[in-house]
């Protein structure tokens, strides 16, 4: 364990003989330490339900910034980290990376244990939990290079789905561990009723908050050193040949992760409202978002010494046309997923927890439902499906194609979401929403099935079209660009929402899902694909 001198999966010999069992024991201490990294990326998705319920005085839109600042910043950091394997080795990296998660998660149950603890310190704490964002790029990369691509959809789908069931595992952890006083620290009483997966908790019980940042310590301190002494650094010439020592290898990571803090850092101030940042108009954010990819990759060329050859013979990704194309049709799946399931608490809340009534002939939405749903009940469950179907996607397109299989899931996912949309619009319209409220859940478990299914087929499509060594960049690029989906839905989302419109976020979506469709069919499915996928 440690270094891999010689590794050639592709040939049946050595795979079976050797490679098959270093391959799964890499696999299966990735999955936790990515499922840990998404636990600590959006867990601000819940923790801000929960300080709204217990009166943090904090005004509910700057509050819900919290999980756009850890979107976009963990959209961001996957750029630098699509490239960490060949500087770094996989090993060093997904040690650093994972332990480096004690830092927000740490932060985050000191921050919790006062309400008067100040906006900016929570920002921050945000901010770096972006760090569990970006571990994903690397992660998938590495995990490419242990398979050959004839196993390489499966492979990527249990390490990414299961990885992404982070999201449903934190969902269901969190509101678990605040009802109990494992980690010390004194309860606070919430003001407003909450609730776990198990059933509602009445306003006036008491909760422990901080436990959702201390809980994670629980798994991190072990899975890191599972990944010091369990994993490998694969050293032949097309993966990691010249990556150095450890203490090298963590120096390299962390200049490169700051450069990804640096430009994230430009574009939040840009986008957010003041007074945390400008408060530029909602259109702003798409160039923003464009000039912060751009500007990341521009900075990363411009470091100097051993990285830059290295860099450079990466960054060949950029001249394949099939690079872009896959970005998009990777964002319908996957930036789907992740935005979703940042927004979906927010959604079933802000829809469904309220009356929508007319006073003095004007609709209004701030009177409490006391029949409707409580979010913190559903919202697991939509990224919990999507991420546990995902390895299905991946094992049905190595048998039938990756594109096959997404061209059906834009479908799907376009019929679903007009459906949501119609079934929110209703229920935004209505005195008792909660009567809309099994339509509107099923169809949105339905989008997030679809998602889930199109994640694994785009790993088994960028397999086919892609060599071995630039598919790891590649995946990690495209999931970078998706990442962009956890700050863009929610944005979207709370947009909407206060134009009195959340329906037309999901229109919109359906429009962007059947642009995909045919960029799909037109280059791996129709009579003029490039790549006959299948």
């Amino acid at each position: 364990m440690g270094e891999l001198n010689k590794w050639d999966v592709e040939d049946p010999d050595f795979w079976e003989s050797k490679g098959k069992k270093i391959a799964n024991r890499n696999l299966w201490i990735s999955i936790p330490s990515l499922l840990c990294g998404f636990a600590v990326w959006l867990y601000w998705g819940i923790i801000t339900v929960q300080m709204d319920n217990l009166g943090f005085p904090i005004p509910k839109e700057e509050l819900f910034t919290l999980t756009a600042i850890a979107g976009l910043t963990g959209a961001t950091l996957r750029i630098p980290s699509s490239f960490f394997i060949r500087i770094a080795g996989g090993r060093n990296t997904i040690f650093f990376t994972t332990a480096l998660l004690m830092i927000p998660a740490i932060g985050t149950g000191l921050a919790l244990q006062s309400k008067e603890t100040p906006l900016w310190i929570f920002q921050i704490l945000a901010f770096l939990s972006g760090i569990g964002g970006g571990n994903f790029a690397s992660s998938m990369s590495n995990i490419s290079f242990f398979f050959p691509k004839k196993k390489q959809g499966l492979a990527l789908g249990l390490n990414a789905g299961l990885g992404n069931a982070g999201v449903t595992t934190m969902q269901i952890l969190v509101p678990l561990f605040m009802t109990i006083g494992v980690f010390g620290g004194a309860p606070m009483i919430l003001e407003n009723g909450s609730g776990t997966l198990i059933g509602k908790i009445p306003a006036g019980s008491e909760t422990y908050i901080h436990n959702a940042g201390y809980v994670w310590l629980l798994f991190l301190i072990p899975l890191a050193f599972a990944g010091w002494f369990g994993m490998d650094n694969i050293r032949t010439e097309g993966v990691s040949p010249n990556i150095g020592s450890p203490l090298s290898a963590f120096g390299k990571i962390t200049g490169m992760l700051l450069i990804g803090f640096f430009t994230a850092a430009v574009g939040l101030y840009i986008i957010l409202p003041a007074p945390v940042g400008l408060g530029t108009p909602d259109w702003v954010k798409w160039p923003v978002i464009a000039g912060i990819l751009f500007t990341t990759v521009m900075l990363l060329k411009l470091i100097p010494g051993e990285i830059k050859p290295n860099l450079q013979r990466q960054f060949k990704i950029f001249s394949n046309k099939h690079t872009w194309v896959m970005s998009l049709i990777y964002t319908m799946t996957f930036g789907s997923f992740i935005g979703f399931s940042a927004g979906f608490a927010l959604a079933i809340k802000v829809i469904f927890g309220y009356q929508h009534i007319m006073v003095d002939g004007v609709m209004t939405h701030d009177t409490p439902n006391p029949a409707g749903p409580s979010a913190l009940m559903y919202a697991w469950m939509g990224p919990f499906i999507g991420a546990l179907i995902r390895p299905v996607g991946g094992w049905i397109a190595d048998k039938v194609g990756g594109a096959l299989v997404t061209g059906i899931v834009a479908v799907v996912m376009i019929a679903s979401s007009l459906g949501v949309a119609y079934f929110m619009q209703l229920a935004y319209a209505s005195e008792t929403p909660q009567e809309f409220f099994v339509p509107f859940l099923v169809l949105f478990l339905v989008l997030f099935a679809a998602t889930g299914i199109g994640n694994g087929s785009t790993f088994r499509t960028i397999a086919q079209v892609f060599n071995s060594e630039q598919a790891g960049p590649v995946l990690g690029w495209t999931s970078a660009v998706a990442a962009y989906g956890a700050f863009i839905i929610p944005k979207v989302f709370g947009e909407q929402i206060k134009a009195t419109t959340p329906e037309n976020a999901l229109y919109a979506f359906a429009i962007f899902y059947a642009v995909c469709l045919v960029v799909n069919w037109w280059y791996y499915l129709g009579p003029k694909a490039e790549y006959r996928n299948p």
